[in-house]
Protein backbone atom coordinates (compact mmCIF):
# COMPACT_ATOMS: atom_id res chain seq x y z
CA UNK A 1 0.00 0.00 0.00
CA UNK A 2 2.80 2.39 0.89
CA UNK A 3 4.49 1.65 -2.44
CA UNK A 4 1.25 2.43 -4.31
CA UNK A 5 0.87 5.76 -2.45
CA UNK A 6 4.48 6.63 -3.20
CA UNK A 7 4.00 5.87 -6.90
CA UNK A 8 0.82 7.94 -7.00
CA UNK A 9 2.59 10.84 -5.28
CA UNK A 10 5.41 10.71 -7.81
CA UNK A 11 2.90 10.62 -10.67
CA UNK A 12 1.03 13.64 -9.32
CA UNK A 13 4.29 15.53 -8.85
CA UNK A 14 5.29 14.74 -12.43
CA UNK A 15 1.89 15.76 -13.79
CA UNK A 16 2.05 19.03 -11.86
CA UNK A 17 5.42 19.73 -13.40
CA UNK A 18 4.09 19.18 -16.93
CA UNK A 19 0.95 21.22 -16.10
CA UNK A 20 2.98 24.34 -15.40
CA UNK A 21 1.70 27.12 -17.59
CA UNK A 22 4.27 29.03 -19.56
CA UNK A 23 3.91 32.80 -19.24
CA UNK A 24 4.06 34.79 -22.46
CA UNK A 25 4.17 38.59 -23.00
CA UNK A 26 0.76 40.06 -23.83
CA UNK A 27 -0.02 43.61 -25.00
CA UNK A 28 -2.80 45.04 -22.88
CA UNK A 29 -2.68 48.10 -25.12
CA UNK A 30 -0.03 50.22 -26.83
CA UNK A 31 1.30 51.41 -23.45
CA UNK A 32 1.16 48.35 -21.17
CA UNK A 33 2.35 44.74 -21.44
CA UNK A 34 2.28 41.84 -18.97
CA UNK A 35 3.07 38.13 -19.04
CA UNK A 36 0.12 35.72 -18.82
CA UNK A 37 -0.42 31.97 -19.19
CA UNK A 38 -0.02 30.88 -22.80
CA UNK A 39 -3.68 29.83 -23.04
CA UNK A 40 -5.18 33.09 -21.84
CA UNK A 41 -8.62 34.37 -22.84
CA UNK A 42 -9.43 37.93 -23.88
CA UNK A 43 -12.88 39.49 -23.64
CA UNK A 44 -13.89 42.99 -24.75
CA UNK A 45 -17.10 44.45 -23.36
CA UNK A 46 -18.23 48.08 -23.69
CA UNK A 47 -14.67 49.30 -24.18
CA UNK A 48 -13.30 47.28 -21.25
CA UNK A 49 -10.76 44.55 -21.98
CA UNK A 50 -10.27 41.56 -19.68
CA UNK A 51 -7.43 39.06 -20.00
CA UNK A 52 -7.50 35.88 -17.89
CA UNK A 53 -5.86 32.49 -17.63
CA UNK A 54 -5.13 29.60 -15.30
CA UNK A 55 -1.56 29.37 -14.06
CA UNK A 56 0.00 26.44 -12.23
CA UNK A 57 -1.01 27.59 -8.74
CA UNK A 58 -3.54 30.33 -9.30
CA UNK A 59 -5.59 32.39 -11.72
CA UNK A 60 -4.44 35.63 -13.38
CA UNK A 61 -6.71 38.47 -14.48
CA UNK A 62 -5.85 41.82 -16.07
CA UNK A 63 -8.53 44.46 -16.59
CA UNK A 64 -8.14 47.55 -18.75
CA UNK A 65 -11.05 49.87 -17.90
CA UNK A 66 -11.37 53.29 -19.56
CA UNK A 67 -12.32 56.05 -17.15
CA UNK A 68 -15.37 58.23 -17.78
CA UNK A 69 -15.12 60.64 -20.70
CA UNK A 70 -15.72 63.58 -18.37
CA UNK A 71 -13.03 62.40 -15.95
CA UNK A 72 -11.20 65.49 -14.69
CA UNK A 73 -7.39 65.48 -14.31
CA UNK A 74 -6.23 64.98 -10.74
CA UNK A 75 -4.34 67.97 -9.41
CA UNK A 76 -2.06 66.55 -6.71
CA UNK A 77 -0.73 63.29 -5.32
CA UNK A 78 -3.21 63.36 -2.45
CA UNK A 79 -6.03 63.34 -5.03
CA UNK A 80 -4.54 60.18 -6.53
CA UNK A 81 -4.23 58.64 -3.07
CA UNK A 82 -7.93 59.29 -2.47
CA UNK A 83 -8.92 57.69 -5.79
CA UNK A 84 -6.87 54.58 -4.99
CA UNK A 85 -8.24 54.42 -1.44
CA UNK A 86 -11.82 54.64 -2.76
CA UNK A 87 -11.01 51.90 -5.28
CA UNK A 88 -9.85 49.54 -2.52
CA UNK A 89 -12.92 50.38 -0.43
CA UNK A 90 -15.15 49.53 -3.39
CA UNK A 91 -13.46 46.15 -3.94
CA UNK A 92 -13.75 45.31 -0.24
CA UNK A 93 -17.43 46.19 -0.28
CA UNK A 94 -18.21 44.06 -3.35
CA UNK A 95 -16.34 41.02 -2.05
CA UNK A 96 -17.06 41.44 1.68
CA UNK A 97 -13.38 40.83 2.34
CA UNK A 98 -10.52 42.50 4.14
CA UNK A 99 -7.59 44.33 2.54
CA UNK A 100 -4.13 43.36 3.82
CA UNK A 101 -0.58 44.55 3.14
CA UNK A 102 -1.73 47.79 1.49
CA UNK A 103 1.28 49.70 0.19
CA UNK A 104 2.52 52.07 -2.49
CA UNK A 105 4.94 51.04 -5.20
CA UNK A 106 6.31 52.49 -8.43
CA UNK A 107 6.07 50.91 -11.87
CA UNK A 108 7.87 52.82 -14.58
CA UNK A 109 7.18 56.49 -13.89
CA UNK A 110 3.80 55.81 -12.29
CA UNK A 111 2.65 55.30 -8.73
CA UNK A 112 0.72 52.07 -8.10
CA UNK A 113 -1.09 50.56 -5.15
CA UNK A 114 -0.76 46.91 -4.13
CA UNK A 115 -2.77 44.93 -1.59
CA UNK A 116 -4.12 41.46 -0.84
CA UNK A 117 -7.86 40.85 -0.53
CA UNK A 118 -8.83 38.02 1.82
CA UNK A 119 -12.28 36.42 1.54
CA UNK A 120 -13.91 33.38 3.10
CA UNK A 121 -17.30 32.20 1.88
CA UNK A 122 -17.19 28.94 3.79
CA UNK A 123 -14.97 26.94 1.44
CA UNK A 124 -11.65 28.12 2.82
CA UNK A 125 -9.81 31.42 2.63
CA UNK A 126 -9.22 32.76 -0.89
CA UNK A 127 -6.62 35.44 -1.55
CA UNK A 128 -6.30 37.93 -4.39
CA UNK A 129 -3.16 40.00 -4.89
CA UNK A 130 -4.00 43.32 -6.54
CA UNK A 131 -1.86 45.86 -8.37
CA UNK A 132 -3.73 49.03 -9.34
CA UNK A 133 -2.40 51.62 -11.79
CA UNK A 134 -4.52 54.72 -12.37
CA UNK A 135 -4.11 57.16 -15.25
CA UNK A 136 -6.45 59.92 -16.33
CA UNK A 137 -7.60 57.88 -19.34
CA UNK A 138 -7.48 54.28 -18.09
CA UNK A 139 -7.34 52.26 -14.86
CA UNK A 140 -5.33 49.02 -15.05
CA UNK A 141 -6.04 46.23 -12.56
CA UNK A 142 -3.77 43.19 -12.22
CA UNK A 143 -5.11 40.33 -10.08
CA UNK A 144 -3.70 37.00 -8.96
CA UNK A 145 -6.17 34.57 -7.30
CA UNK A 146 -5.05 31.65 -5.14
CA UNK A 147 -6.02 29.59 -2.13
CA UNK A 148 -4.47 30.46 1.22
CA UNK A 149 -3.13 26.88 1.47
CA UNK A 150 -0.92 27.62 -1.57
CA UNK A 151 0.48 30.84 -0.14
CA UNK A 152 4.06 29.56 -0.04
CA UNK A 153 3.85 27.84 -3.43
CA UNK A 154 2.68 30.91 -5.38
CA UNK A 155 5.53 33.26 -4.45
CA UNK A 156 7.74 32.65 -7.50
CA UNK A 157 4.83 32.54 -9.91
CA UNK A 158 3.33 35.75 -8.57
CA UNK A 159 6.72 37.43 -8.69
CA UNK A 160 7.06 36.45 -12.36
CA UNK A 161 3.59 37.87 -13.05
CA UNK A 162 3.95 41.14 -11.14
CA UNK A 163 7.49 41.90 -12.30
CA UNK A 164 6.47 41.37 -15.93
CA UNK A 165 4.29 44.50 -15.94
CA UNK A 166 5.97 46.94 -18.31
CA UNK A 167 4.86 50.50 -19.03
CA UNK A 168 5.77 52.63 -22.01
CA UNK A 169 8.17 55.52 -21.25
CA UNK A 170 5.43 57.74 -22.69
CA UNK A 171 3.45 57.31 -19.48
CA UNK A 172 4.58 60.02 -17.08
CA UNK A 173 3.53 60.94 -13.57
CA UNK A 174 1.53 63.85 -15.07
CA UNK A 175 -0.75 61.21 -16.62
CA UNK A 176 -1.86 60.54 -13.03
CA UNK A 177 -1.87 64.02 -11.50
CA UNK A 178 -0.73 67.41 -12.75
CA UNK A 179 1.36 68.92 -9.95
CA UNK A 180 4.34 67.31 -8.25
CA UNK A 181 4.21 69.91 -5.48
CA UNK A 182 3.69 68.11 -2.20
CA UNK A 183 2.22 71.07 -0.33
CA UNK A 184 1.42 70.87 3.36
CA UNK A 185 -0.60 68.09 4.88
CA UNK A 186 -3.67 69.06 6.97
CA UNK A 187 -1.78 68.08 10.14
CA UNK A 188 1.17 70.28 9.20
CA UNK A 189 -1.12 73.22 8.41
CA UNK A 190 -2.90 72.75 11.73
CA UNK A 191 0.44 72.70 13.53
CA UNK A 192 1.69 75.86 11.83
CA UNK A 193 -1.52 77.83 12.19
CA UNK A 194 -2.11 76.57 15.72
CA UNK A 195 1.46 77.36 16.70
CA UNK A 196 1.20 80.84 15.20
CA UNK A 197 -2.00 81.54 17.10
CA UNK A 198 -0.39 80.35 20.35
CA UNK A 199 2.55 82.70 19.85
CA UNK A 200 0.17 85.64 19.29
CA UNK A 201 -1.70 84.78 22.50
CA UNK A 202 1.55 84.56 24.48
CA UNK A 203 2.70 87.94 23.14
CA UNK A 204 -0.64 89.55 24.06
CA UNK A 205 -0.52 88.09 27.58
CA UNK A 206 3.07 89.32 28.12
CA UNK A 207 2.21 92.81 26.87
CA UNK A 208 -0.89 93.00 29.07
CA UNK A 209 1.10 91.95 32.15
CA UNK A 210 3.82 94.46 31.37
CA UNK A 211 1.24 97.22 30.91
CA UNK A 212 -0.42 96.28 34.18
CA UNK A 213 2.93 96.26 35.98
CA UNK A 214 3.80 99.67 34.57
CA UNK A 215 0.46 101.06 35.75
CA UNK A 216 0.99 99.72 39.27
CA UNK A 217 4.41 101.34 39.45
Amino acid sequence: MKKILLILSLMLFTIAGFAQQKLVPVKVDSLVTVSLPEKYVRKDTLGQSTFSGNSQYGYMVVIRAPNADNNKPLKKERDLNKVLKDYITGIKGQSKGSAQYVRDTTIGHLKAKTFTLSTDEGAGVKLRNFIIIYTQEVTYTFEYFYEEARQDLVKEEYKAFSSSIKLSPELKRTDQYLSNAKGLSPAAKYGIYGGGALIVIIVIVVLMRRKKRDQEE
